[in-house]
């Protein structure tokens, strides 16, 4: 072959050949007459190419022969793309009829064995002891039937256990024994998820009842109405005051000495594994810890709730009840500034880094002032001396540990995981020096703790919301307002005094005049914040407040026959919230200029704001299409319409229904012009995956070419 490439120099025409290399190399070798017979096909091949390239050349200058290049029958790479095996994997093999089948059969198996079964051993037992109207009163029939189904089960397989271990079935034991694990894991999260934060939460509701002016008559009718809401939002409540209290314990134990809260779980703790300590816990061990936690957060509920509320009605007779009123003749939707205040305002508040900072620095301040005041500093904190030597020598025991760890083999894995966990010993342990009459100490520390929470909790219960109210009356007057803004306000404003007065003691050391030149700064900045926030907080929800209210729900909620009326303080307050949907959906969204802008406002901070660029690539844009979206269809619905000469009921009408008519519009105009870039960038996909050839074009010409068409014929690509 490679003698034949050397002397004609056409290797397609030997590879052709059949596969015998004697024979080749005798016929090419030995007959150049043949040889010659074959390079004479090739030019007339070649010849018969150049024809053709020509001829489609020709082709495509013609534009009706052009259309005949788009066949539809031959695209056949795009039909292949869009087939159901690609969407959704429906191939319609045997192979995936199995796995149908096999996900259909476990989906019925679990909720067979996980939910029908249970259900109705509940329903048989509840009916057979004559339980049945209690269950119904409670208006979740369906929940408390299969948790008392669950219940049963427990208690069957524990018996089952125990007559197999009697009659020594190791493996009806095993399967017994894993069985009822499973119950007992389900029914525990049940309990710890499910019911220990919805008793919290009813407590804390109960507890309150005098601070709202509420009775449990009005409880239980809210409940018989809305059986769901209540329960849900009682245990939403619960759910919320633990996830504090968890937090607040964190923030503990990076204060106090490790080893002070032993009888708190460190959530923190890398070795600390719920599953494991329900699986390997007796039951009677969880309901004690249950009943503990309970009297536990029950007590600081009345602690912090009960017995101030009580305290600020003998000391203070007219400050209470608090007003929380959702419902009133005010022409205001509560409903909505509440939500303003739940998604803007708080979170806005809670987000600030300096408050856990300054929780901290009180719990570290007050540790300090009861450690010396009770001699339990080296107790509460621990010496520092002991703190860095013990730190060193944990850090050289543990690894020694880890040098000298001996894994454990065959004892299954409930022994290793228990080697592993009693590894390092006790688990943040730190010694300390143990003072004279030590249990008196601690009684008198935690006495000293209650009398602690119970001012801060007067404090906080007084002390915003009568800031708030002070403030506001120079606004609302005498009128009565939510107790949420109230204490929203005089949250802030004691934020901003705290804020401002920190602030000042750091500055103090550095001199008079670089706090003049800081205050100077920090004014600059203000004005320009407030400017940004008039636009941005002020002027762009009003406007989207407003032109929601056009758009959807003056046409939806008023007739044609009455005239809507709006309120700018409810649509600005639902306008900021739409405001804050729209900016998170952009900043999700895909890269365009508004998000750019956004970006890059909230990348430069407060510290670095820039008024003009924020005027100009945000603000003034926002506000133009925004004034137009609302002034456009108002001319063309008050000047435009009356000069046709039509009625009066057809100018209420065009009036009424021409901003949702011409938001259609726009979506309409919005889903075309998609689906035409969608179009062209299928048609471009198409196109160069039959024609496009490495980075060449194959026989296509763009119609925009025809007439600049060079006579030269292009040369097909051998690629």
């Amino acid at each position: 072959q490679a003698q034949a490439v050397v002397n004609g120099g056409i290797e397609n025409a030997v590879l052709d050949q059949p596969a015998n290399p004697a024979a080749e190399n005798a016929v090419v070798g030995e007959n150049p007459e043949i040889q010659e017979e074959q390079v004479d096909e090739e030019e007339e091949d070649n010849e018969d190419e150049e024809d053709a390239v020509v001829e489609d050349a020709a082709d495509a200058n013609n534009g009706a022969q052009d259309d005949m290049n788009w066949n539809a029958l031959e695209w056949d790479r795009a039909a292949e793309e869009l087939t159901w095996e690609r969407m959704l994997g429906l191939d319609g093999s045997l192979v995936f009829l199995e796995h149908v089948f096999w996900v259909v059969s476990l989906n019925t198996l679990f909720i067979l064995v996980f939910a029908f079964c249970p259900y109705h051993i509940g329903h048989f037992s509840i009916v057979g002891l004559g339980f049945v109207e209690y269950v119904q009163a409670s208006h979740f029939e369906g929940l408390i039937t299969t948790i008392v189904g669950y219940v049963l089960l427990a208690v069957t397989l524990i018996v089952c256990h125990g007559l197999a271990a009697l009659v020594k079935f190791q493996r009806s034991r095993r399967l017994l024994g894993v069985c009822y694990i499973v119950v007992k894991v389900s029914l525990l999260v049940v309990v710890e998820i499910g019911v220990f934060p919805l008793i919290c939460g009813w407590w804390l509701d109960i507890c309150s009842l005098e601070m709202f002016d509420a009775t449990l008559k009005d409880r239980e009718l809210s409940f018989q109405s809305a059986p769901g809401t209540t329960m849900f939002l009682h245990w939403l409540v619960g759910m919320v005051y633990v996830f504090y209290f968890a937090s607040f314990i964190l923030l503990l134990r990076e204060v106090l000495r490790p080893g002070v809260l032993w009888f708190l779980r460190n959530l923190n703790d890398p070795d600390f594994n719920p599953v494991q300590e329900m699986i390997h816990l007796p039951i009677y061990r969880h309901l004690r810890r249950f009943i503990l936690s309970v009297i536990v957060f029950g007590s600081i509920v009345l602690l912090m709730l009960w017995l101030p509320i009580r305290i600020i009605k003998y000391l203070l007779p007219n400050f209470l009840p608090y007003n929380v009123m959702l419902y009133s003749d005010a022409p205001v939707s509560e409903l909505s500034l509440e939500l303003l205040l739940l998604q803007v305002v708080l979170p806005a508040l809670l987000e600030q880094g300096h408050t856990r900072q300054w929780l901290k620095g009180l719990v570290r301040a007050w540790t300090v002032t009861a450690g010396y005041l009770l001699d339990l500093h080296s107790y509460l904190l621990g010496d520092q001396e002991e703190n860095e030597n013990n730190a060193n020598q944990q850090a050289n025991n543990q690894h020694a540990r880890n040098n000298n760890a001996i894994p454990v083999v065959g004892e299954g894995l409930h022994a290793a995981h228990q080697a592993i966990l009693q590894q390092g010993g006790p688990v943040g342990f730190q010694p300390y020096r143990r003072p004279l009459k030590f249990p008196l100490r601690i009684f008198l520390l935690i006495v000293f703790m209650c009398i602690t929470l119970l001012i801060a909790s007067l404090i906080c219960l007084t002390l915003p919301v009568f800031a708030g109210r002070w403030l506001m009356s120079f606004w609302t007057g005498t009128a009565k307002i939510h107790e949420l803004y109230t204490a929203a306000c005089g949250l802030y404003v004691c934020w901003l005094t705290i804020r401002a007065v920190t602030v000042l003691v750091a500055w103090m050391p550095q001199g008079r005049r670089v706090i003049f030149q800081k205050v100077k700064e920090w004014s600059l900045m203000i004005m320009k914040t407030l400017i940004v926030a008039i636009l941005l907080a002020g002027v762009v929800p009003l406007l989207l407040g407003l032109l929601f209210e056009l758009v959807i729900v003056a046409p939806l909620r008023v007739p044609l026959d009455q005239t809507p009326l709006f309120y700018p303080w409810q649509d600005w307050a639902l306008g900021v919230l739409h405001a804050k949907i729209i900016a998170a959906i952009t900043l999700m969204g895909p890269q365009w200029w508004l998000k750019t802008v956004i970006e890059q406002v909230y990348a430069n901070g407060i510290r670095n704001i820039d008024l003009h660029f924020i005027i100009r690539k945000l603000a003034a844009p926002v506000i133009s299409v925004l004034l137009l979206s609302l002034c456009v269809p108002y001319i063309i619905a008050s000047g435009v319409v009356p000069l046709l000469g039509v009625t009066a009921e057809m100018q209420n009408l065009v009036q009424r229904r021409i901003y949702p008519f011409l938001l259609m519009v726009v979506v309409l105009m919005g889903i075309l012009s998609f689906q035409v870039r969608q179009f062209k960038r299928l048609y471009e996909h198409i196109k160069n995956d039959k024609y496009l050839v490495g980075q060449r074009l194959v026989n296509y010409e763009r119609k925009s070419g025809k007439q600049g068409t060079s006579t030269t014929p292009p040369q097909s690509s051998q690629e």
